[in-house]
């Protein structure tokens, strides 16, 4: 008997794999994560530094029912079976009618099975591995900085990139709001790089809080995956983030889903704000991390992805994630120190990870 069998009918398929395409702009592996509120679809890149939750509420759904004892099965995929099935989106909105999803457990199995045109079904079952919930605890809703726009605005602004630019520069004032492409001081010849930078005011935005002038460099491969879905459904995209070396939030929230991508952000020695003033000026480029993790002995980074076990992820519009006072807050944010922990839900014996940085920045932090 399946621990959970859900049924998608019409364009949710297309949705659904628009939302794959997504995530594996991310991660090479995909969780799937059955809750009570809905199916929760996510994944992580290998450093770490980017995460993504496509969360689709029963409502979503023509069908949905789980067992009581599936809040334990949390299955992770290899993105590379997953993706082949959803491959073309075109094809899938012409031919297919449903779909249907089902996890067996005790056969580690996940089935999925398209209904076609002309009695045609198709059969793809997947085995895959039972591990923990993939969990980053990271209160975005007590960022001082909020925007929120059309997705089409921002798809705008991002296609003047080219798509191999890894990383881009947003800086917000009160007044305007700047984006450019980021580049490392040392080049081997900056004649031939491009430089491209445009500004927006803040009425070309349907919501514009700025509590501090911040600059904050963040990838941009792994947020196009949202920006495209978000742009196909017509969804308007909030943005929540703070001074540099803290994470960025991109959200998409409709009645049938929600979705997140969590980045961090380099900091920059040259480049300080206000927020920052007061704390040890940093010796080379540092990434924060997507999410915090419980305290663990400080020792020298380890190279190497395999001494690390993958966590899980936690985000509070899903799951309750524990969210700490304003005052309290602030003071953990404000204390010296290389990185900032926030608290876990999970128990002192959650395994670690380390943050890594983007392919630009210098330094491997752990936490």
């Amino acid at each position: 008997m399946a621990n959970m069998r859900c049924i998608i009918e019409g364009n949710g398929v297309k949705a659904f794999g628009k939302a794959i395409h997504g995530l594996s702009r991310i991660g090479d592996e995909l969780w799937l994560d059955p809750m009570v509120k809905g199916l929760a679809v996510r994944s992580v890149n290998p450093a770490h530094s980017a995460y993504g939750c496509f969360l689709f509420t029963t409502l979503f759904f023509q069908n949905y029912s789980i067992a009581p004892e599936c809040g334990t099965a949390k299955c992770k995929l290899a993105m590379k079976s997953v993706l082949p099935l959803f491959r073309c989106l075109a094809t899938i909105e012409r031919n297919v009618s449903r779909c249907e999803i089902s996890i067996n457990s005790p056969e580690n199995r996940v089935t999925f099975q398209f209904y076609c045109r002309h009695g045609i079904t198709k059969t793809h079952m997947l085995g895959f591995q039972e591990r923990e919930a993939l969990q980053a605890v990271y209160p975005y809703h007590l960022c001082i900085n909020v925007l929120k726009a059309q997705a089409r605005l921002i798809g705008d602004m991002v296609m003047h990139f080219p798509v191999s630019q890894e990383e881009i520069t947003l800086s917000i004032t009160p007044l305007r709001l700047h984006l450019k492409n980021y580049q490392e001081e040392k080049m081997g010849n900056r004649l031939k790089a491009m430089h491209t930078e445009m500004s927006l005011h803040p009425s070309e935005f349907d919501y514009f809080q700025v509590g501090v002038d911040s600059d904050i460099t963040f990838c941009l491969k792994e947020l196009r995956g949202l920006l495209s879905f978000a742009e196909s459904h017509g969804l308007p995209v909030s943005m929540h983030f703070g001074a540099a070396g803290k994470p960025v939030c991109f959200s998409v929230d409709d009645l049938v889903l929600e979705a997140r991508v969590v980045l961090a952000t380099l900091v920059d020695p040259e480049s300080t704000t206000p927020s920052q003033a007061e704390a040890p000026p940093p010796t080379a480029l540092r990434c924060e991390g997507v999410a915090g993790f419980p305290d663990v002995p400080q020792g020298p980074a380890v190279g190497s992805p395999q001494d690390f076990l993958a966590v899980g992820e936690l985000i509070a519009s899903s799951q309750g994630s524990p969210v700490l006072s304003g005052n309290a807050l602030m003071r953990r944010l404000n204390r010296p120190g290389n990185l900032e922990r926030l608290p876990t839900a999970r128990s002192d014996k959650q395994p670690t990870t380390v943050i890594r940085t983007p392919a630009s920045a210098k330094e491997i932090w752990p936490i």
